[in-house]
């Protein structure tokens, strides 16, 4: 009994676990962009040259799949697979999605909104806010988040609230001039999984980001238009072109 008690504590096993537990995030990921892209099982066997059989035992977490299969997953829907060691002093992230996103954005923005990009935050919470709009006429400041994915979606909310909060620290807040009311902006990217997420979450989005979406675009669009409160915009990406949306994609009710 001992010994067994010691077999499941040993750093095999742990890591067992661990592998696992990263094999799940990264398959989870790959089948949502297969999804997403409106791939099907049969189809993305033709692509990759893996039977179908064995990509459905695969996504359904009943056989661990090599790096070459992954990788020929990977490649077939059109992405780049890679292993590499990441030390633990933060989490290492790179949204591929984001950056277009953040072009549209402020090429869209009136020019009278004063903008700035990965402004960092130190108190009562250290982060970046990745675009800031400012209004010293409309006395607004707007702290804005672009995510591509909703999978942590009441962290998310929380994490947008502190960092918001947090723009009075930031090197930038000393150029402002005069009172300012901080408003949230949360901008989506609309695909299948953050448009589930936002039907399921209806309520929960509705009172973390009241505004219309229409007024929220109006507002960011026209000098003329004040700034409504906190809201969401949602960003239709396809290959290089994005589009910010001025009302949310069918199916979804929050904004409306």
């Amino acid at each position: 009994m001992q010994s067994h008690q010691r077999s499941r504590r040993s750093p095999c096993t742990a890591n067992g676990r661990r592998s696992r537990a990263v094999l799940a995030v990264v398959l989870a990921e790959l089948d949502r962009a297969r999804r997403d892209a409106g791939v099907s099982l049969r189809q993305l066997s033709l692509a990759c040259g893996v039977s179908e059989p064995y990509l459905s035992l695969v996504f359904a977490g009943r056989r661990e799949p090599s790096v070459s299969v992954l990788t020929a997953i990977t490649r077939a829907l059109g992405g780049d697979l890679s292993i590499r060691y990441y030390p633990s002093g933060g989490p290492q992230i790179y949204d591929r999605s984001q950056a277009p996103i953040i072009e549209e954005l402020l090429r869209i923005a009136d020019p009278t909104w004063d903008r700035s990009v990965e402004v960092a935050v130190l108190r009562p919470v250290r982060g970046f806010v990745d675009v800031v709009f400012d209004s010293q006429a409309r006395a607004t400041t707007i702290a804005t988040e672009v995510e591509s994915r909703l999978d942590r979606l009441e962290q998310q909310i929380r994490r947008a609230d502190e960092k918001a909060r947090s723009l009075p620290s930031s090197d930038l807040w000393r150029s402002i001039d005069g009172d300012r009311a901080i408003r949230r902006l949360l901008v989506i990217r609309s695909t299948a999984a953050t448009r589930e997420v936002a039907r399921r979450f209806e309520s929960t989005l509705r009172v973390a980001y009241p505004a219309p979406a229409g007024d929220v675009h109006a507002a960011l669009t026209d000098p003329d238009r004040p700034w409504p409160g906190h809201g969401i915009l949602w960003a239709d990406l396809r290959g290089d072109t994005v589009r910010i949306l001025d009302r949310p994609p069918r199916g979804v009710v929050v904004g409306r």
